[in-house]
């Protein structure tokens, strides 16, 4: 069976609400009515039971009967039934009225061939317990009549009120969800090819606002992570097609002419230092991808930051000297985190630092902590990084030195990818500053 849509929905439920409403408001005014119509033939009774009673104040009058006929003209609906102590009937104003009446006291309403009575039972005289018993029945026919064509009206106006409701409703929801019927074109329109697609946010009413908001920047993320991910394969081909070529052009060479076995021993070592790139180059990029996916789970070990820092600074001394940099440490602090891994993240950053340090330069490391939150320095003198590079300094494969944007065995931009999927395994974060005398890359670890 097929679902209904939400303007059907909503069109059937504006009929429904509509519906009760009236119905309830109806029946609301058809007892206010009958009530109405109760109270006035009370009234109506209860001045005739007077007259009735003023009348036949003495029954043995020959001038009862003239009085009484007086009192009844008035009324023509009107009719009286007298009846004795013991229930004989002594006189009846009309020869139409029912055989049997009721008996109870005061006010009660009978039907009798179609004929509807508002009956009145009450004694002539009140202080007599052997009084005469005066019935005065009222037709109120009309009056039924005119609730019955009330009922039919109201059912009548629920009907129309719910079907007019339910176009009106139908219209309205349709005109009001307009703006998801453009969100969903727009949605079904993007693709790979077209991501640029936006919502107009300014002409979306205010309850849609915040969605159309949110699917834009639903579709600027898509957009920038597949225009990230076209550049990273595109990177992925351009890193890996200069050692393919190499190791393509220097196994044909090697293998146009027979060669001394010293020579297929050198090519090999040649070819082995490709690969070994290239191996490497792959388990960066599988280190990567379980960072995306949240793989990365760092073992949880108290650190002594200023003595992992000694060792790193230990490792890269020799380097350091024929650079003619020189290193430095200051503060300590302590902190629950993988070794390797911030090893690692420690490495990447002075390797940088050391190769893009001018001789006679000086790289410090800084460790700061407070009790908000725990912070290290990276520091290195030189020339600094163009603020427009800074932004994209964490992109994979890419490398702030044009000189070195091709293939290279030794770096291919993914150092400070793989630095700052660490630091955020560890639930920090890291950021980069640069001017003309000093860059720093600043890691920082809240409490």
């Amino acid at each position: 069976m097929r679902r209904l849509s939400l303007s059907s929905r909503l069109a059937l439920l504006f009929a429904a609400c509509t519906a009760v409403v009236s119905l309830f408001a109806g029946v609301l005014f058809s007892r206010a009515s009958e009530a109405h119509f109760i109270e006035l033939d009370q009234q109506l009774l209860d001045g005739k039971l007077i007259g009735l009673r003023r009348a036949l104040h003495d029954v043995q009058s020959s001038e009862s009967e003239v009085r009484l006929a007086d009192e009844l003209s008035q009324q023509a609906d009107l009719s009286l039934r007298i009846t004795g102590s013991d229930g004989q009937r002594w006189y009846d104003s009309s020869a139409r009225l029912p055989e049997k009446l009721p008996h109870i006291p005061g006010l009660s309403t009978l039907n009798d061939g179609g004929t509807d009575y508002r009956v009145l039972n009450a004694p002539l005289f009140v202080d007599r317990p052997d009084s005469p018993q005066l019935t005065l029945l009222l037709d109120i026919t009309h009056h039924q009549h005119f609730l019955q064509r009330m009922q039919h009206l109201i059912w009548l106006t629920v009907g129309l009120s719910a079907l007019a409701t339910a176009l009106l409703g139908a219209w309205a929801a349709r005109s009001g969800l307009r703006p998801l019927r453009s969100m969903s074109a727009i949605a079904s329109s993007v693709s790979a090819q077209s991501l640029n697609a936006r919502l107009p946010e300014e002409n979306m009413p205010s309850e849609l606002t915040e969605l159309a908001h949110s699917f834009n920047a639903m579709l600027g993320r898509l957009d920038d992570s597949f225009q990230r991910l076209s550049a990273f394969s595109a990177d992925i081909a351009h890193e890996l097609r200069t050692p393919l070529s190499n190791l393509l052009t220097h196994t044909q060479v090697t293998l146009t002419r027979p060669r001394p076995i010293e020579d297929y021993r050198e090519a090999l070592h040649s070819n082995l230092e490709e690969l070994q790139w290239m191996a490497q180059l792959v388990n960066d990029m599988l280190y990567l991808a379980k960072a995306d996916h949240g793989l990365l789970t760092p073992k949880r070990e108290s650190l002594e930051l200023a003595e992992e820092v000694d060792v790193l600074l230990e490792f890269f001394a020799p380097l350091a000297e024929d650079s003619r940099v020189t290193m430095s440490r200051e503060g300590n602090a302590q902190m629950e985190g993988d070794r390797s891994m911030l090893r690692r993240a420690l490495s990447n950053l002075l390797d940088n630092a050391l190769r893009f340090t001018p001789q006679e330069g000086h790289v410090r490391v800084r460790i700061v902590e407070n009790a908000q939150s725990l912070r290290m320095d990276i520091e290195n003198t030189g020339i600094g990084i163009p603020q427009t590079q800074l932004p994209r300094l964490f992109d994979r494969f890419y490398r702030a030195d044009p000189a070195r944007r091709e293939g290279s065995s030794e770096h291919a931009g993914l150092g400070l990818a793989i630095t700052r999927s660490i630091v955020r395994a560890h639930g920090g974060d890291i950021t980069c500053t640069s001017d003309s005398q000093w860059t720093s890359f600043t890691i920082r670890f809240d409490k």
